[in-house]
């Protein structure tokens, strides 16, 4: 069998995500500096963007205070005993329509034999900000 399409491997914005997974790993930081490295993502994003992750990490920090911010593939990311619980995906990092709330297997969210793991993102209302409260709080338990 020939392979009608030739693999076009990792785009540019996998390429930098992986980078800045690199240097996440071969930093050692203490909880203070993540957290400013987070924060510094956050302000590079597009405002929109920035918006929604500005109110992620205000209701992170509120709901799972143990949770550390860090940085993950460039990510802004929440972290129990340095495994990431949640990040935020922004619209820009891979050219998306939308950006993204996301929860690894870390997160305590099992609901039977299928459950969701990522969200999809316009904007962050008051609805919204309940919903995810609610995702985080359980996540943590």
């Amino acid at each position: 069998m020939t392979p009608t399409k030739k693999s076009q491997g990792f785009t540019a914005e996998e390429k930098a995500a992986m980078r800045e997974r690199a240097k996440e790993l071969k930093a050692s930081k203490d909880k203070a500096a993540a957290e400013k490295d987070a924060l510094a993502q956050i302000a590079k994003m597009a405002p929109s963007d920035r918006a929604m992750a500005k109110k992620i990490h205000a209701i992170v920090k509120k709901t799972a205070p143990e949770l550390a911010a860090k940085t993950w593939y460039g990510m802004p990311a929440y972290a129990k005993d340095d495994k990431v619980v949640c990040f935020f995906k922004a619209a820009g990092k891979f050219k998306a329509r939308y950006a993204t709330l996301g929860f690894s297997d870390k997160a305590n969210l099992d609901k039977g034999e299928m459950w969701p793991t990522d969200f999809a993102l316009k904007k962050v209302t008051p609805a919204e900000e309940k919903k995810i409260a609610a995702l985080v709080k359980q996540a943590v338990k």
